[in-house]
C-alpha cells in the first residue's frame, strides 16, 4: 500500500449525541473519512440527514455515504461505501464517476483478493469482533483472520468489528492501521473524549 495511513476512520450510526454534533466533532478531530451508516430509516429521512452532514462536513474530513450510491450523489457526497451485497464497484463507478471515494466492506481472504483487483480507494476488513451493530453480524474474523486479510490488502483496509478502547492496540499489533470504532464513540457521553484517546493510541503505534 503506497497511500499514507489516515488513522481513524468514522462511521456515525444512531449516535447518543445525535448525527450533527458527532460530526461536527469529529471534523475537529480531522477524521479523515467520515460514514453515515443508517440502516433502519425511510430513504427521505436519511437524506435529510446526509444534506445537513454535507453542510457540515468539509476537507479535510469527506463525507461518505453507507451502501446507497443514489443518495451519495443526491447529496453530492465525496464517496460510497457498499457491502459484499451492494451494487457491484464498477456500476457505481461508472454512475459517481472517478472521483469518488468507494470503499468495499471483506470478509475473509478471498474477498479481499477479488475486492482489491477491482481498485477500489480502500477496504472495510472485518468484524474483527463480535458487534451488534448490524441485524445479521458477518461471521467473526478474530486476530488471525485480520492478520490473513491484511496480508493480501493492496489497497488501504479499513478494520472494523467491536474495536474499542480496551482492544484497539491488540488490533494495531496485528498490522492495522487505519480502523473504525463505532460503539464506543457513537454511544459515548463524551465522543470528543473517546476519539481523542483513540488517535493518540494510534499516533503511538505509528510513531513506535
Amino acid at each position: 500500500m503506497t497511500n499514507p495511513p489516515f488513522g481513524l476512520y468514522g462511521i456515525l450510526t444512531k449516535p447518543k449525541i445525535g448525527y450533527a454534533r458527532l460530526a461536527k466533532i469529529m471534523c475537529q478531530q480531522k477524521v479523515r473519512y467520515i460514514q453515515l451508516r443508517i440502516k433502519d430509516k425511510p430513504t427521505s429521512e436519511i437524506l435529510d440527514i446526509a444534506r445537513e452532514l454535507r453542510s457540515i462536513i468539509a476537507p479535510p474530513s469527506l463525507l461518505i455515504i453507507n451502501d446507497d450510491p443514489e443518495i451519495a450523489r443526491e447529496v453530492g457526497a465525496d464517496g460510497v461505501h457498499l457491502g459484499q451485497d451492494d451494487a457491484p464497484y464498477r456500476q457505481v463507478r461508472d454512475q459517481l464517476g472517478k472521483e469518488a471515494i468507494i470503499g468495499l466492506s471483506t470478509h475473509n481472504p478471498e474477498q479481499t483478493k477479488a475486492a482489491c483487483a477491482l481498485g477500489p480507494d480502500y477496504i472495510g476488513i472485518g468484524p474483527v469482533y463480535a458487534t451488534p451493530t448490524k441485524a445479521i453480524p458477518d461471521p467473526v474474523i478474530g486476530i488471525d483472520g485480520l492478520k490473513a486479510m491484511l496480508a493480501c490488502a493492496t489497497v488501504p483496509a479499513v478494520v472494523i468489528g467491536g474495536i474499542d478502547h480496551q482492544n484497539v492496540r491488540e488490533v494495531l499489533s496485528a498490522g492495522a492501521q487505519n480502523l473504525c470504532a463505532v460503539r464506543c464513540i457513537n454511544q459515548a457521553d463524551d465522543p470528543d473524549g473517546a476519539i481523542g484517546q483513540l488517535q493518540q493510541v494510534i499516533k503511538n503505534f505509528a510513531h513506535r
